[in-house]
Order: structure tokens, then C-alpha cells, then sequence
């Protein structure tokens, strides 16, 4: 899969990276290429934590449905 990413130079140095179709997933870095480094590892998080929640509430639901 492919995001779309915004990399921005912090005012306090460094770069903020943020993915806009993920809400909350933002990284940092020293250098360009670290924040793009980290903001892989965030996305990947997301989608982790995202699919987890999914499989969370299909199983409450399939436990109300009993």
C-alpha cells in the first residue's frame, strides 16, 4: 500500500512527518530520511492497532448476537 505523506521542517529542527488518510499517525525525525523511516514504522503501527480494533468489535458483536 501506498500513503500519501506531508513532510514538514519543525520549527525546533528537524522534520514532522504525517500521513492526512491516517488521523493521528505523525513521526519525527532528524533528517528527512529518518522521518520517512519512522513514519513507515507509524503507519505500520496504525494499521496493526486499526486491525485489532476491527477484530475486537466483531467479536463483541458476535458474542451480543449469542
Amino acid at each position: 500500500m501506498k500513503f500519501k505523506v506531508i513532510l514538514e521542517e519543525a520549527e525546533e529542527g528537524g522534520y514532522v512527518v504525517y500521513v492526512p488518510s491516517l488521523p493521528g499517525c505523525v513521526s519525527q525525525g532528524e533528517t528527512r530520511e529518518e522521518a520517512i523511516e519512522n513514519v513507515k514504522e507509524a503507519i505500520e503501527v496504525y494499521l496493526d492497532i486499526d486491525d485489532a480494533q476491527i477484530e475486537e468489535r466483531n467479536s463483541q458483536s458476535n458474542t451480543k448476537a449469542s
